[in-house]
């Protein structure tokens, strides 16, 4: 996204020290972990303990997300018009500024977001609808595969196909270009989601250590303690550990692998539903994840050019934004 960001900011005449605080709105917030049936680690986390779908509480995440994208929208929009205020345009001399590239041809703009709402609607197809994986197999069939229940895993299925179905539309779409760097995008594509598999196993590795430790058991009362409401301990928890570990799906990993099983008993003698559980606890992995020393964080900056004096200010009030706006919306849930 950085280079439309620059194209855009600089067309309009917004300093550049704003883009990493809108790409962090775009990016680590709503679209995240609040939309209902977001293709994200962060949603799909939550299926494995609470037997969900990446759809769970269409209507709590669509509030959500709107709460956000409004309120941080207010956010930046206030800061463009103090730096107009002051004069400050995009400025000079920044480093990583992108080329562009003016006879490049690309691809008609409604063909180009085939794919993307293909990922969408197979999704929910093959999560909800006529064609869900959850009736695809029999208990005979997974048990041989150690498989408990097919609703731990459907969710992890209906993404992977619905994603395997976008990649197929892309590559048909735009075979010519695609053609010649196919093999170098597979080798990027692996290198990153090694990445990703090996950050989040090894944060689970590490929770599943911590959780043997015997300091871990008082730390562990206080947090399910620290509230009578489910969903507000919830999204405590896995704040806080997002905000330790400076990784929202490693955060999410640890928090529902250690407390997953106590928060959905708490939750159903409360009469909580178990997508509620998700949500929140999905909402809550994007709050204090992006602390300063956050992975992606750090990524973003680095790509802009830009510092944390720089930027890390507009970062960190949508981060507060997002936070705020989990712990009001689980306030709202224990009461009804």
């Amino acid at each position: 996204m950085y280079p439309f960001a620059v194209a855009v900011f600089r067309e309009a005449n917004i300093p550049k020290r704003l883009i990493p605080g809108t790409i962090a709105l775009g990016a680590f917030t709503f679209t995240m972990d609040a939309l209902p049936g977001t293709p994200q680690v962060q949603n799909i986390i939550p299926t494995t303990y609470f037997a969900t779908d990446a759809f769970a509480a269409p209507i709590v995440g669509t509030v959500g997300g709107i709460i956000v994208l409004v309120a941080g929208l207010f956010w930046l929009e206030r800061r463009r018009k103090q730096a107009e205020a002051a004069g400050e345009g995009y400025g000079t001399g920044h480093k990583n500024e992108p080329e562009t590239a003016a006879d490049q041809r690309y691809p008609n703009l409604w063909i180009s977001v085939i794919p993307l709402v293909l990922v969408l609607v197979f999704n929910f197809l093959l999560s909800r609808g006529f064609i869900s994986v959850a009736d695809w197999y029999s208990a005979d069939v997974l048990k041989a595969f150690n498989i408990a229940s097919v609703k731990t895993v459907a969710s992890s299925w209906a993404l992977i196909i619905a994603l395997f179905i976008g990649i197929l539309a892309a590559l048909c779409i735009n075979m010519r270009q695609v053609q010649s760097k196919l093999a170098a995008g597979l080798t990027a594509a692996a290198m990153g989601s090694l990445l990703a598999i090996f950050n989040t196993a090894s944060e689970v590795g590490f929770g599943n250590v911590v959780k043997t430790l015997p300091g871990f058991k008082a730390i562990q009362t206080w947090i399910l303690n620290i509230s009578p409401h489910p969903l507000i301990s919830e999204a405590v928890s896995v704040n806080i550990l997002a905000g330790v570990t400076g990784s929202a799906s490693g955060g999410l990993s640890i928090a529902l692998e250690v407390m997953g099983k106590q928060y959905l008993a708490a939750g159903q003698a409360a009469g909580i539903s178990a997508e509620w559980l998700h949500r929140i606890a999905s909402m809550a992995s994007g709050g204090m994840d992006t602390l300063p020393h956050n992975g992606a964080v750090i990524t973003l900056l680095a790509i802009t050019g830009l510092t944390h004096r720089q930027s890390y200010k507009d970062i960190f009030a949508i981060t507060l934004v997002k936070t705020l706006t989990v712990f009001l919306i689980a306030a709202v849930l224990s009461f009804i």
